[in-house]
């Protein structure tokens, strides 16, 4: 799943972004409100929100996310903390509100309840490709009806090719949207998690997936 952050406070950013992409999640960093409106087009299953920003603020962002007609679940950070800022945070379209400081793993839980929560407004969350089903908020994966188990950067890997099925992804998109920008373009990571995820998900099955296409990535297809 794919989650906004706008926050001018480079730490505070850098520490959510790491724990989500640890955790699973797609992630992209704005630190301004007008940058973060401008890129919401490209499509986000939910936002974390601060207050204070420079030029418009967090609350107007929110307003105007929601003017516009999206629905995705925006939970707000503030170092505000009386009842009439939160009051005011949730009366504006945020749907969860947490005060500076705060522990990433709480942050993790609401952020996790609210796309539960938004999932259940949903026919469903799941996608699904050649037998496979992988459902982004419940992280629960199955193929021909068994039942998989896989760690987050597998989960990760697999929902990107699922969601790109038929496209070849090369090691250097893989390493972009699992791992970030900062990554040895020699190492061997991506190839490794694929021959985890490969032997989870084609191991059991005649019918392979994953295929590997030399010189260039990998590609879910069901054929090669």
């Amino acid at each position: 799943m794919k989650i906004l952050i706008i926050e001018d406070d480079a730490a505070i950013s850098g520490f959510i972004s790491k724990g989500l992409k640890e955790a699973g999640f797609f992630v992209e960093c704005f630190e301004t409100g007008e940058d973060g409106l401008a890129a919401v087009s490209e499509g986000f299953d939910a936002a974390v929100i601060d207050i204070m920003l420079p030029g418009i603020d967090g609350l107007s962002v929110i307003e105007q996310l929601r003017g516009s007609g999206y629905q995705l679940p925006i939970l707000v950070l503030s170092a505000k903390r009386s009842v009439d800022d939160r009051v005011a945070g949730l009366q504006r379209g945020g749907d969860d509100y947490m005060v500076k400081p705060f522990s990433f793993s709480e942050l993790l839980a609401r952020l996790r309840a609210l796309l539960r929560r938004s999932a259940v407004k949903k026919e469903s969350s799941a996608v699904e490709a050649f037998g496979i089903r992988l459902d982004p908020v419940t992280r629960e994966v199955s193929r021909d009806g068994e039942s998989v188990a896989l760690n987050p950067k597998e989960f990760s890997l697999l929902e990107y090719l699922v969601r790109n099925q038929g496209m070849v992804m090369s090691k250097t998109m893989i390493m972009e949207h699992i791992w970030g920008y900062d990554f040895d373009p020699q190492t061997n990571v991506v190839d490794v998690l694929v021959s985890r995820l490969r032997s989870k998900i084609d191991k059991e099955s005649d019918r392979k997936l994953i295929h590997t296409i030399r010189g260039v990535g990998y590609v879910l297809r069901e054929k090669n």
